[in-house]
């Protein structure tokens, strides 16, 4: 039996969520952002989609943590404590994996790429979803819908993130960089060079990381847990966690 909404409002609005930048029309500016919305929008419910597009402009999104395989997300809905929401990605598996190896090491100038920080889109194929085995969605809201709107909200969410660092489609599918790398250097095994003080080697650019807040790098939800444990209300929580954000902006302003 489907689950009966007549008992729920409107969602409750949000203070301090996370601000999407699209305001209107089509979300994510990149490849990678386009790619991966793409993959999902393939697959899943369109009219949830849409809802989820309402909910990420909206700021529903409390906040979010990616980590190896998924990300897991706070969603405010129609009740008074937001929603638990969580995308998963399945680990690649180890055939497609060694084809990753297989293309970087082919293509001269990849690792230095991602080592780097950028993601070449050529490696498109073997990292994005292109089935729905390789997703999920769940969510502790009563709606069965794969996604619900709050799960699809968090995937416009993280289209954006992939805009501003596309490496994270690694971290996505379960891998990071320095298995990547020494996965590449097993099969190429050790050379000799005449060159032992390294002089003539072409290093890559070094990345040019942004600051960004530990309360945004961090896992969020454990924070508003806190705060809400020791405070007497809501309003209070909100209050707390909009003057540390405050504090990091100064920081990053004046340091």
């Amino acid at each position: 039996m489907s689950p009966d909404f007549s008992a729920y409002g409107k969602r409750r609005p949000v203070r301090g969520g996370v601000e999407s930048r699209s305001r209107r029309g089509a979300f994510a500016t990149t490849w990678w952002g386009r790619a991966f919305l793409a993959a999902i929008e393939e697959v899943a419910d369109a009219g949830r989609l849409t809802r989820g597009r309402t909910y990420a402009r909206s700021g529903q999104v409390v906040s979010y943590h990616i980590e190896s395989g998924a990300v897991a997300a706070e969603v405010q809905g129609s009740q008074p404590r937001p929603f638990t929401s969580v995308l998963t990605l399945r680990v690649l598996r180890a055939e497609r994996l060694d084809e990753l190896l297989d293309q970087v090491r082919a293509a001269p100038g990849t690792l230095a790429q991602l080592a780097s920080g950028a993601l070449p889109a050529e490696l498109g194929p073997l990292l994005l979803p292109n089935t729905a085995a390789e997703l999920d969605f769940s969510c502790t809201c009563p709606d069965d819908g794969w996604p619900c709107k709050h799960v699809a909200a968090l995937c416009y969410i993280v289209a954006e993130r992939l805009d501003e660092t596309p490496s994270l489609m690694l971290t996505l599918r379960g891998l990071d960089l320095d298995t990547l790398i020494s996965g590449v250097a097993r099969e190429d095994g050790p050379t000799v060079s005449d060159d032992i003080y390294g002089e003539n080697v072409v290093l890559p650019e070094l990345p040019a990381p942004r600051f960004r807040a530990a309360h945004e790098d961090l896992d969020p939800v454990p924070l508003r847990q806190a705060l809400r444990m020791t405070s007497a209300d809501e309003a209070i929580a909100e209050t707390g966690l909009r003057e540390l954000r405050n504090l990091y902006r100064a920081l990053d302003r004046y340091g």
